[in-house]
């Protein structure tokens, strides 16, 4: 691949993990505040109230700052944490697969808590943007060129 390539390549990646975690992130600061303070209850986190904002916050900022590829290594540290606490605290219970039969109904399946194979993904994505960086069309990159731009010659 060239230079130009290797520029665009984390694009694909950093929209995608922008948006899901913006997706997750924004229920529980509007749409579905309660019902995640009850859940967070509900699993043992201590304050719960808080933990939901705190939380909701980490997803929503985390996933803007992978939208406009700003601050890779600290966004991804950050979010690898979350990646961990989640999949620790809500999903290894649940064993691998995302996908949790755990019946079926009247209607067909019925679904349980997700496993922790999404949180892996998401952390193999975060430690790709956190080694190779945002590339191309990022603040990083804006802030790296401006960097070059001013050195000395």
């Amino acid at each position: 691949m060239n230079q130009t390539t290797n520029n665009w390549a984390p694009m694909p990646l950093r929209l995608m993990l922008g948006f899901a975690f913006i997706y997750h992130g924004w229920p529980k600061l509007f749409s579905a505040h309660q019902q995640t303070v009850g859940m967070f209850q509900g699993i043992g986190l201590p304050a719960p109230a808080a933990m939901a904002w705190i939380i909701g916050l980490v997803e929503v900022l985390g996933g803007i700052a992978l939208l406009a590829g700003a601050f890779m290594t600290v966004t991804s540290i950050i979010l690898i944490l979350h990646q961990l606490g989640a999949m620790y605290k809500v999903h290894l219970g649940a064993g691998y697969n995302f996908v949790h039969i755990t019946g079926m109904g009247p209607t067909g399946p019925v679904f349980g808590i997700p496993g922790y194979e999404v949180n892996l993904l998401f952390i193999a994505g975060l430690l790709t943007l956190l080694i190779g960086g945002a590339g191309a069309a990022s603040v990083d990159g804006a802030r790296m060129a401006g960097r070059a731009d001013a050195s000395p010659r």
